[in-house]
């Protein structure tokens, strides 16, 4: 959290050298892979029915330009659901079962305008809000994925007069755990780093 809060702090910093300021409002759906739990050891088996999946995103920015260079920092909240196939001896045809992660997005983005053209990229930190819902009855999970993690994020965007804004951006990571070893019953599960996402979103600017 303290390298969230510095990172917040050196944009407030900065932000007054800028000569304008915008206020925004934006939304949005993001395609993210399917995070995998991989068994080491043990009977019980986890399996994502699918390799992606939609979620949304919704939260407000603020964007400070200087001629065509632009610094935008966010808080966006965005949650994703993803679908499981869980098995072990006692259910040996598996039970389906829903996982969902929500969290809070701090990017910290910096820009280049070609009219209404943006190009962007900058630091984005992930804040979990709670714990993803349970697989199995057990109680690592509510200790698994509340750290935050860091990673960034790259895209392109357009300006549609001045007022509303159309982006996609790339999010990849920068931590080396997306959460940490489980152990369920007699099996001991390996997660996958934080994972790669693909967003779409349209915001107003006021």
């Amino acid at each position: 959290m303290k390298k969230v809060f510095a990172i917040l702090l050196l944009s407030l910093i900065v932000i007054p050298g800028f000569s304008q300021l915008k206020f925004g409002i934006k939304a949005g759906a993001s395609t993210t892979t399917v995070p995998t739990y991989n068994s080491t050891t043990g009977t019980t088996s986890i399996q994502s029915l699918k390799d992606a999946a939609w979620g949304f995103h919704a939260g407000i920015f603020l964007r400070a330009e200087l001629g065509p260079v632009f610094l935008q920092p966010e808080a966006v909240f965005a949650s994703n659901s993803y679908e499981y196939r869980v098995t072990d001896n006692t259910n040996p045809l598996g039970v389906v079962r829903d996982q969902r992660f929500n969290r809070l997005e701090i990017p910290v983005l910096v820009g280049l305008k070609f009219g209404p053209l943006r190009l962007n990229a900058g630091p984005s930190a992930r804040v979990p809000i709670g714990s993803p819902s349970n697989l199995v009855s057990d109680p690592n999970f509510d200790d698994l994925y509340r750290g935050t993690t860091f990673g960034y994020q790259a895209g392109i965007g357009i300006d549609i007069l001045n007022t509303i804004t159309l982006d996609a951006r790339y999010n990849g990571s920068l931590a080396k755990k997306f959460g940490d070893d489980v152990q369920i019953g007699s099996a001991n599960f390996r997660l996958d780093d934080r994972q790669p996402s693909l967003s779409l979103s349209v915001g107003i600017m006021f």
